[in-house]
């Protein structure tokens, strides 16, 4: 097993390139390049030096992935015979995921690898930009962007833009976050003679000229706030702000207790704009449940009991543990087989010991949705009907009874049998696979529009609803439900 020898050509040309690289490079008898698309090769090839690249290996395959599985087997295999030298663009141990194999196999005892140096263009770029790397930065590959990996308030290098379809994705990217004219600097081949350095505004990216394997974007850190609110590092900081010592005094006072029941209505708020389908309402809605989250994870911070990263892993983790069908190797065929995997789970999860089956079934919920819970759980251990019938039957036996209570007017007593009959109304929802938290909802959305149509009406007379007989506000209720007002 022969050495594989890497090292970097620097991010300028060859008067940049260090002595002992050079030296390598040029004693090399077996020398090859990742690509011959850099300013340093012109120079080796003037002076005699030989080599092989892989530039066709790129042409041959539509998958990074591909190309730096190929580039890794031909070297592995050459070294079986002989020692060899595998030069790349820049520093070997930056933004180069062939090395990173290399080593893994190194790792492994399968090829010998020694790292000979270079220059990487990450100094030469922050020269060309006359930027401080101390201020913080984030390296990112812009082949592989993920939208969740930037932070604005860094400054970004993304590396590989290396032409307009990569400039495009890249582009769209940063748009989710960045406005679209915001200034961004192209820097292709940092530090050499043949140096760029292009301003832009962001939507005009894509349509810059000259793009090459030497080019890298550089984007400034957003120093505003108020330009960074799609990001949740924002969110954070101002709730800890909220709650901090010049925070906001009802904030600061605020407890678990206290938030229960702003926790209760902005659930019940986001499920009327659900039942609306207003999209605007729903964004907005749903901000105040997260807000609601995020004073929770705040005092539970403040008071040293829990932060918001553990609130987080334990959800990731429950997530992952109760999705083997997803991340693990779990074979599922319907939804009914989720369903029975998440239930098995869960019982896995729970300590030894009994544990009453209802004890921390639906707890905080409204008495419709416990109800309904409570009879799906009672119904898995078999405490149910065989079909609806029995269901219905007894609506009918607590109707009966509720109106006996009726009849005797014993207040407490028709309200435990009003309470029965809704059970069992309930109960046949359940049969028939209906929320009755959901049905209500629509009902009382419907009453909404049809109670509002009547108003107008009203109103549209110049009299006032004494002025109507119920027959008379009962046409206008018609009117509602014949134009389908729902």
């Amino acid at each position: 097993m022969h050495t594989i020898t890497i090292v970097g050509l620097g991010a300028g040309d060859i008067n940049q390139l260090p002595l002992g690289v050079y030296r390598v490079i040029k004693s090399s008898a077996h020398l090859y390049l990742r690509t011959d698309k850099h300013p340093v090769v012109k120079d080796l090839t003037s002076e005699g030096v030989e080599f092989q690249t892989f530039d066709s290996v790129y042409e041959k395959h539509d998958q990074f992935e591909h190309v730096y599985d190929e580039i890794v087997r031909e070297l592995v295999s050459e070294s079986e015979r002989h020692s060899l030298v595998y030069a790349v663009p820049g520093h070997p141990l930056v933004a180069e995921k062939a090395v990173q194999m290399l080593l893994e196999l190194k790792e492994e005892g399968k090829v010998q690898v020694e790292i000979g140096g270079g220059q990487s263009f990450i100094d030469p770029l922050f020269a060309s930009v006359g930027a401080d790397p101390i201020d913080g930065f984030q390296l990112l590959d812009g082949t592989s962007l993920n939208l969740h990996d930037i932070h604005m308030n860094q400054q970004l290098i993304i590396g590989q833009v290396y032409d307009a379809f990569i400039a495009s994705e890249v582009k769209l990217t940063l748009m989710e976050l960045y406005p679209y004219d915001y200034e961004v600097k192209l820097v292709t081949a940092a530090g050499s003679k043949e140096e760029k350095v292009e301003r832009v505004p962001l939507v005009e990216l894509d349509r810059v000229a000259n793009l090459s394997n030497l080019t890298s974007l550089y984007v400034p850190a957003v120093k505003e706030m108020e330009s960074t609110y799609k990001q949740y590092a924002t969110l954070r900081e101002i709730i800890s702000t909220l709650r901090g010592p010049s925070g906001c005094p009802w904030d600061k006072e605020q407890t678990h207790q206290s938030l229960k029941k702003y926790l209760l209505e902005e659930t019940y708020e986001l499920l009327e704009a659900i039942e609306e389908e207003d999209l605007d309402h729903i964004i907005e809605e749903l901000g105040d449940v997260l807000l609601q989250v995020m004073l929770h994870a705040q005092i539970g911070e403040d008071e040293g009991m829990f932060t918001m990263e553990e609130v987080i892993e334990g959800l990731a983790s429950k997530m992952v543990r109760r999705h083997p069908h997803v991340f693990g190797t779990v074979q599922v065929e319907n939804t009914e087989q989720v369903k029975a995997n998440w239930d098995e789970i869960k019982k896995q999860e729970k300590p030894e010991g009994h544990e009453p089956l209802l004890k921390n079934t639906a707890k905080g919920m409204p008495a419709l949705m416990k109800a309904y819970e409570y009879q799906k759980k009672a119904s898995k251990v078999g405490f149910d009907w065989e079909d609806p019938k029995g269901a219905w039957e007894k609506v009918w036996e607590e109707m009966k009874e509720f109106e006996i209570e009726v009849e005797n007017y014993s207040e407490n007593q028709m309200k435990k049998e009003f309470g029965d009959l809704l059970f069992a109304l309930i109960n046949v929802a359940r049969f028939y696979k209906i929320l009755p938290e959901e049905a209500l909802a629509m009902t009382n959305t419907k009453f909404y529009r049809r109670f509002s149509y009547v108003e107008g009406q009203v109103l549209a007379t110049g009299r006032s609803f004494e002025d109507f007989s119920l027959k008379e506000l009962d046409q206008f209720w018609n009117e509602a439900k014949k134009m389908n007002i729902e």
